[in-house]
This record gives C-alpha cells, structure tokens and sequence, in this order.
C-alpha cells in the first residue's frame, strides 16, 4: 500500500526518512540488542539519545545558555494549569490574547488560578489577529500569553507582541520548529509534539531560567517546572519512544539545512495553495489575509452542498483528513514541516480538476 498525503491537523505526517530509520531500529538501537521502547530511562543508552536531542533543539533554535528545556507530558493542554502555577509567582492576574479556540481553553484554565485579562481579542468574526494598538495590559500581570497561531481556524501571529518587561508565553504547538524564531524574546515556550515535532506523547517546554523555582505550594510535582529541570525532565518516566523520535525529526532539519531552509519551504507551500484559492470563484478562505496561517490553511466551497463528494475524491486520490473542524466546516489543509510540497502540488492539481469537473 502506497502513503497517502495526510494532510491532519494533528497528529500530523512524520518525515518518511524519519520513519524508514525508526523502523530500521525498532528492534535493535544501535547494537543494544533491543529497541528504544525496552530501554531504561536511566541507562546510558537512553540517556545518550535524550541528551542528543537537547543539544540538537538548542542548535536549531539557538537557545541561550539561560533556558532551561523540559521534555514532558499531559500535552498543551496540561501546560495550561502548569503556566499559572508556575509563572503567577505570587501575582494575581494574567493577560490572555483571545484568538481562538486554543487561546479560549488556555483561558478556561488560567481561571482556575488567577484573575485573567483578556487583553485583547479577535472577536466577533475570529478571523483576524487583533492590531497590538488595540490591546489593554495590565500593569499588574504576571505574563502575558498568547498563541501564535490556531490551528483550527487557520490564524497565525505574522508579528511578535511587545510587552515590555513582562514574560510573553506562547503556545506554538503548530510552528515551533517551522522557522527560526528569536528565543530571547520570550519567558517560556511551549509545545505539543504532534504537529512538526514528532509523534503525540511529548511536551516541549522552553523556559527562562529567572522564571523558575516559585510554583505555587499546591502545584503538583510533575508540573513544578524547577523539579522538572532539576530531574533532567526525568522525574518520572518520561515519553521514551517518541522523545527518540523526535530527536530523529531534529536531526531530519539539521540535515535539510536547519530552520531557515525549512522556513523557505514551508512559505513556498502555503503560497502555492492561497494562490490556488485565490485565483478561483469555487474556492475561498474567510481569514484576513494578513493573518493567513502558514500550517494550517481552511477553505471552503462556493457550493457547500459538494463538501461531502469533495472529501470522497480527494481520499481515493491519496489527499487525506481534510474534513475542516466541526466549528468552522468545509476544509483544512494542515501542511505541516513533513508535508513535502509534492503534496501541496498534488492538492491543487486535485483541487482545479474538481473545479473542472463541478464548477
């Protein structure tokens, strides 16, 4: 059976030279005589392949010496309670930027906490990045967060927020690692893996080391980030298997040339597909084009009546899981950093016969 192009939202494609070498391995890493699923967490094999893969994030995103990286679990999702019991550090309040369904759940849970802000939103159509003149800080918060980009209706953050001395929290989930960023710019990053990462499991977190060590007496110990740091991000068995994985993905971009030759590709790709659905009357996308996402791209039809024929042809063409999420409707294109542009080709080729054929 031939791959097909998975165009998922998450968890998303894996790079094919990542999975031919995980398969090589499965039974035998290197000589051990068992696979990296068997190994301790502890033994010097395992630990050899979580430290390689530190030291190869930190070469991709150059990360200063004054960030402290913790590969954990729970997902995203986890790391909403986490922030606040971690970073409140005595205060009271935090600002939210509301751009989404991902930021609307990360401020469900920051209230559990604290008082939260909501300092800006893309209310009433959620299809736009609110302007930073439009903001409201607090003067008392202690971090501001915000997500970069959502992932289910396709808006992404072309700019980064200025918030003075503040920590700025961002939840890139679906970017990190799509393209360079400057990691000095924020007091913590965090990540689940399932979308350029690597498989679900991991939970990567990027953070100051001045913003460690004052969780909240309640915090409980696998989200106390200073115990985490302290443990090696081992304080209890980590996600052995796809944090080798994902070493394997970081070491697919340092062989493609590291995040800029990512950041080249994954451009040349979302703009092969807007351009496709730009230039056409059967297809539209609703997001403001200045906050048009590079790794998630919705459309929808002029006739939604043919969504259903639409998805039927694309997956007996080999496009795959472009259902849009049940809150926007029609479909979502998620192009990920394994997405291989041959993919997008293949999209739009499909997507003018379908025009062709329908329109």
């Amino acid at each position: 059976m031939s791959r097909v192009f998975n165009f998922s939202a998450g968890p998303a494609m894996l790079p094919e030279a990542v999975m031919r070498q995980a398969a090589e391995e499965m039974l035998d890493w290197q000589g051990t005589g068992m696979s990296v699923m068997e190994m301790s967490h502890r033994g010097k094999a395992y630990v050899s392949i979580a430290e390689k893969a530190e030291a190869d994030l930190r070469a991709l995103l150059q990360i200063p010496d004054n960030y402290k990286v913790l590969f954990l679990q729970g997902g995203a999702t986890g790391q909403f309670s986490a922030i606040p019991m971690n970073l409140l550090r005595g205060g009271k309040r935090a600002d939210y930027i509301y751009t989404g369904q991902w930021s609307k759940k990360a401020i469900a849970e920051a209230k559990k906490f604290c008082e939260v802000n909501v300092a800006a939103s893309g209310e009433p159509d959620m299809m736009h990045v609110p302007p930073q003149s439009q903001w409201q800080l607090s003067d008392d918060a202690a971090y501001v967060h915000f997500t970069p980009n959502e992932t289910i209706s396709g808006v992404e953050f072309h700019w980064l927020p200025d918030v003075g001395d503040k920590p700025l929290v961002a939840d890139m989930s679906s970017t990190l690692l799509s393209r360079p960023i400057d990691v000095s710019r924020y007091g913590l990053i965090y990540a689940g893996a399932q979308k350029n990462i690597g498989p679900a499991g991991v939970t990567l977190v990027i953070v100051r080391e001045d913003l460690l060590g004052e969780a909240m007496p309640q915090t409980p110990t696998v989200w106390d980030y200073q115990q985490q740091v302290d443990a090696d991000s081992m304080l209890n068995t980590p996600a052995t298997y796809p944090l080798y994985i994902a070493g394997l993905v970081f070491q697919w971009l340092k062989d493609l040339g590291g995040l800029e030759a990512m950041a080249e590709i994954n451009h040349r790709k979302a703009q092969k597909l807007y351009d496709a659905i730009d230039a056409s009357p059967f297809y539209s996308n609703p997001v403001d084009p200045q906050a048009r996402s590079w790794m998630n791209v919705p459309f929808v039809l002029a006739d939604d009546g043919l969504d259903k024929l639409f998805l039927e042809e694309a997956e007996a063409a080999g496009l795959t899981t472009l259902k849009g999420h049940r809150s926007v409707g029609g479909m979502r294109a998620s192009i990920y950093n394994a997405m291989p542009e041959a993919g997008v080709d293949r999209l739009v080729e499909f997507m003018a016969d379908f025009e062709r054929r329908n329109g």
